[in-house]
């Protein structure tokens, strides 16, 4: 019988909005060259740039105010695992939000040399998550993330990579805020029930000090 080799892992960051996801993340990647963090954002933006049938698609939503359909997010997240070359786990933050799209990510794996390893939920309380988000800031320039608490750049308000002026993201407001919860709870809860299951679920603690969230996900992981 043919064994098909496993060259990739995926693990899926879950969790709410402020729950941390991308700065675990950031951190994971910079401890070990063998993560990738695979943001949905970053690919949709990245398609777009690389002129992909699928970029053109999601451009053409975007502009219009719609979501990107799943079938979309689906193809450039196949293409992004095509094009990953050695041995890695891929840190999927923001994909799968929604049980048909953990359906689609289900097939793409069986269709690729690649395995489920865990999906691990960043648990953080809604007090916390608001506290959080009001005190995020972000360099307009090269993306890096900063909070007025917990990560702070070397000089107050400028980004330690580039130099440039850090400001609030536009969604990071109390309305908005509130909105993006109640989706998560619609959409993205039930795919706590879908992978506790399937005895794929990891809950982390996601408060405390960055380092030590890190180590708790590298324990769940190892």
């Amino acid at each position: 019988m043919l064994i098909l080799e496993i060259r990739m892992k995926i693990v899926i960051l879950l969790g709410a909005p402020g729950s941390g996801k991308g700065t675990i993340a950031g951190r994971l990647v910079a401890q070990d060259s063998a993560f990738r963090h695979v943001s949905s954002g970053d690919l949709l933006r990245d398609a777009v740039n690389r002129h992909t049938p699928f970029g053109h698609r999601a451009e053409g939503a975007m502009k219009l105010g719609e979501l990107v359909s799943d079938d979309v997010i689906a193809e450039m997240i196949k293409d992004y695992m095509a094009r990953v070359e050695g041995e890695c786990t891929l840190l999927l933050d923001g994909f799968p939000r929604t049980v048909v799209q953990a359906k689609i990510l289900d097939q793409l794996i069986e269709c690729s040399d690649a395995e489920l390893q865990a999906a691990v939920l960043m648990d953080v309380a809604d007090e916390i998550l608001f506290n959080r988000i009001a005190g995020r800031r972000v360099c307009p320039q090269c993306g890096a993330g900063y909070h007025v608490e917990t990560i702070r750049p070397v000089k107050d308000g400028i980004c330690d990579v580039c130099g440039t002026e850090l400001v609030t993201r536009k969604d990071d407001n109390t309305e908005t805020v509130k909105n993006r919860l109640t989706v998560y709870r619609e959409q993205t809860v039930p795919l706590i029930d879908f992978y506790s299951e399937r005895d794929a679920l990891m809950r982390i603690d996601g408060v405390g000090a960055i380092d030590d969230i890190v180590e708790r996900v590298k324990q769940v992981l190892a």
